[in-house]
């Protein structure tokens, strides 16, 4: 079979199954193409805790799948590729965080949703990058303790009163990029304003026109009436950015934003997924519960 038949034959499965697939605009633009729902992961996360179908397909990382297994227990998550992780959520362990928690009594933990089951179920209320100043905001301490990404964190104390204590882990393929790399492509193409994602380092956040999540990205690109924009975040969202806005020259901050774990997942393997119901993703509700309350948080605060 092509590309186009196994699309077919997937929607076909999707149908037949009561399933439903959920994509991040950091997959390949075959899946990206097919599903039912892209987003960034504020937007996943909604979409899995409001879905009616019975067959949850994830295509992204580890950690969105287990969002939508604690969201919504009693249907079926299926991950097509079990070893799509995220390096990022494994810069935090449940012992780290136990004690960073000792060593700031009083404090609020917020976890970014690029975090293991079990940090969700040790942390008091989740975030994304599209809503971390508001969920910061929102906590009823005047201390917060926000992991796993210390670039996070660094860029939503700008906006906040509260001391902002952030843990020492980064996304590597945003943390990578460079000021010169950005100096490079704005020398390139001179008055392209760059829209970058807050997980990159604070001297690219201080070079940037724009600064926001893969959401925010895309909103930004089609609201602008600029016809050339610089873009520092993941590739693949070059494949949707195209889409919506196919009159206007996108350009990556860098050749070297891909992420490896978004880019394990083919067609292949979500057609495998569903013809054999395979790579099914559960918490536990040990840990489960004490997780769904943190991001139960979250999507209240959201709204």
């Amino acid at each position: 079979m092509n590309i186009l038949e196994k699309q077919k034959r997937i929607r076909k499965l999707l149908d037949d199954n009561n399933a439903i697939l959920l994509a991040h605009y950091y997959q390949p633009g075959e899946i990206q193409d097919i599903a039912d729902i892209l987003g960034d992961s504020l937007a996943l996360s909604m979409e899995a805790a409001e879905t009616t179908a019975d067959v949850i397909v994830f295509a992204g990382v580890r950690f969105m799948a287990e969002s939508a297994s604690i969201l919504s227990p009693k249907k079926t998550v299926l991950l097509p590729r079990l070893d799509a992780g995220c390096p990022l959520a494994d810069t935090i362990t449940v012992e780290e965080l136990k004690q960073a928690k000792a060593d700031h009594p009083g404090a609020r933990v917020v976890a970014y949703v690029n975090s293991s089951a079990e940090i969700k179920a040790h942390s008091d209320i989740c975030c994304t990058s599209a809503n971390a100043v508001r969920i910061v905001e929102s906590t009823d301490a005047d201390t917060v303790l926000m992991v796993p990404d210390g670039n996070l964190a660094r860029y939503t104390t700008q906006f906040t009163k509260k001391k902002v204590i952030p843990w020492k882990g980064f996304c590597y393929v945003h943390n990578n990029l460079e000021p010169e790399e950005v100096r490079k492509a704005q020398a390139a193409h001179p008055g392209a304003p760059v829209a970058v994602h807050p997980e990159c380092r604070p001297e690219v956040i201080a070079m940037a026109d724009f600064v926001g999540s893969t959401g925010g990205i895309l909103k930004f690109a089609r609201e602008t009436d600029a016809q050339a924009v610089i873009i520092g975040t993941e590739r693949g969202i070059m494949h949707q950015l195209k889409k919506e806005s196919p009159g206007k020259t996108f350009i990556p901050a860098s050749d070297h934003l891909i992420c490896r774990d978004m880019k394990r997942m083919t067609i292949d393997d979500i057609l495998s997924a569903l013809l054999e119901m395979k790579h099914v993703v559960r918490v536990s509700e040990e840990i489960g519960e004490p997780a769904r309350r943190t991001l139960g948080r979250m999507l209240k605060a959201s709204k």
